[in-house]
C-alpha cells in the first residue's frame, strides 16, 4: 500500500536510466548531444525526478509544514539543468547532477540560501540533507549570536552526535569570544547536515522514504536556523 504523500511506489521509482544518463552528459557535456538526447533527459531524468519531489510533499510537511516541495518544471524545486557559466572558468553548459531545493514558505526567508532541505543526485554522490548554505551577512550574524544566547539548545544540539558540515573562517568573527565553548561552530559560514546514498537506495522503490529520514535527521538544526532568524517552524 502506497504510504501518506505518496501517490504508488511504481510511479516515483527512479530508474537506471537516471543515472545513464547523467554519465553520458558527463562524458558529452555540449549542447549539440544534449539538443540530440533533450527528449531523453526529459523521460529518464527531469520526469521522474518532477514525480519524486511531488511525492516527497506529504513527508516533508510531516517533517514542517512550513516547507514547500513543488514539482512545477519551472519555478519549482527542481533546480535548471543549465549551468552558469558567466563566471566560471568551466563553460561546460550542463550540470552532471539532479537537485531540488525545498524552501520555507516565507518568500523573505532567502530562497536557496536561507533555511531549507536539499537532495542531490549524482552516480556515486547523492545526497539529501538540511540547513543554512551561504547565508547572507545579517543573517549569518544572527545564526552565531542564536548559538551564544542559546548555548544550552546548541549543545544538546551537537551532543546528539549531528556531523554539521560547511565551510568555516580561519579565526572566531569578530565580535565574539575567541575562547567561547563553541568557538568552532562559530567560524562557520555554511550550517547543514547530509545523508549520502548508494545508487541503489536512490533506484530502490522506498526511496522517498530515504530522503524523508535524512531530512528529519537534519530537522533538530533546521529547527534551529529557523528560531534563530525568526521563521516559523
Amino acid at each position: 500500500m502506497a504510504q501518506k504523500g505518496h501517490s504508488s511506489v511504481e510511479e516515483v521509482l527512479l530508474g537506471p536510466g537516471l543515472f545513464r544518463f547523467l554519465k553520458d552528459l558527463k562524458a558529452h557535456n555540449d549542447r549539440e548531444w544534449f539538443t540530440e538526447n533533450k527528449a531523453r533527459y526529459e523521460a529518464e531524468a527531469r520526469d521522474p525526478m518532477l514525480r519524486l519531489i511531488g511525492a516527497f510533499s506529504g513527508p516533508l510537511s510531516a517533517i514542517s509544514r512550513h516547507f514547500i516541495a513543488d514539482p512545477r518544471p519551472t519555478g519549482g524545486s527542481m533546480f535548471r539543468i543549465y549551468r552558469d557559466t558567466r563566471f566560471s572558468k568551466d563553460k561546460s553548459p550542463y550540470k552532471t547532477h539532479l537537485a531540488a531545493h525545498f524552501p520555507h514558505r516565507t518568500v523573505s526567508a532567502g530562497g536557496v540560501h536561507g533555511p531549507g532541505f536539499y537532495l542531490h543526485l549524482e552516480p556515486g554522490g547523492s545526497f539529501a540533507g538540511g540547513g543554512l548554505w551561504h547565508p547572507d551577512a545579517d543573517s549569518l550574524l544572527k545564526v552565531r549570536q542564536a548559538i551564544v544566547a542559546k548555548s544550552a539548545a546548541w549543545k544538546t544540539l551537537r551532543k546528539s552526535g549531528l556531523e554539521i558540515e560547511g565551510e568555516a573562517l580561519m579565526r572566531v568573527p569578530q565580535g565574539f569570544a575567541a575562547d567561547h565553548p563553541f568557538a568552532e561552530d562559530l567560524k562557520l559560514k555554511d550550517f547543514y547536515i547530509t545523508t549520502g546514498f548508494t545508487n541503489a537506495q536512490v533506484l530502490a522503490p522506498d526511496f522517498v522514504d530515504q530522503v524523508a529520514a535524512a531530512c528529519r535527521q537534519a530537522g533538530p538544526l533546521v529547527a534551529f536556523l529557523c528560531k534563530a532568524l525568526d521563521l516559523p517552524w
